[in-house]
């Protein structure tokens, strides 16, 4: 029990950590970097609490996808060093104010549930397992899983759409050739 209780103090100042690291830096590279950080810690809290598809769902979907999208974005528009300027003023002021309120939250709760309360009562190691996971999908939340893949499908299609564009050199988009237009123009020179 005490070990379980260090593994997890662990993983939730790495969580913590990786969360504050992602606000205070400047550049938008390591934010991201950060950020995968905490999804990761993220993660092996759900693996902690016996919850291993939704970590594996986390790294995967989260930590992997999404974070490759972030990073391309990220490496696409440059990674400029953000100022910080207070485009509106007492900002800090208000933000400080929040987070002590917050803190003075997390502490009265802490104090107030210290050892009132037993431990949960452990669940079965099968609860968030992938087969009983996509066992109840498949049973109960087919046609909305579907509808989600066709969505998914529409948006990945209109986003190759919409950002197809000719350059000024026929045939050209993004620096490679063209496979819609090229035979079609080979074809008109002949």
């Amino acid at each position: 029990m005490v070990l379980t209780w260090i593994i997890f103090g662990a993983i939730a100042i790495l969580a913590v950590t990786s969360a504050v690291a992602m606000i205070l830096v400047r550049s938008a590279l390591y934010a991201v970097l950060a950020l995968v950080g905490n999804f990761i810690a993220v993660a092996m809290l759900y693996l902690l609490l016996g919850a291993p598809f939704i970590s594996l769902a986390q790294i995967t979907v989260y930590a992997g996808a999404i974070m490759i999208l972030f990073l391309f974005v990220v490496m696409m528009l440059g990674t400029q060093k953000m100022e910080f300027d207070e485009p509106l003023l007492g900002q800090r002021i208000v933000g400080g104010v929040l987070i002590l309120a917050f803190l003075v939250g997390i502490i009265y709760f802490i104090v107030t549930q210290f050892g009132g309360q037993p431990y949960l009562p452990l669940r079965s190691q099968s609860l968030g397992g992938p087969v009983e996971v996509g066992t109840v999908l498949i049973n109960q939340y087919y046609l909305p899983i579907f509808i989600l893949g066709f969505l998914l499908l529409v948006a990945t299609i209109g986003a190759v759409v919409l950002t197809r564009y000719k350059s000024p050199k026929a045939g050209l988009t993004h620096g490679q050739y063209d496979i819609l237009t090229e035979p079609m123009e080979k074809r008109e020179e002949e």
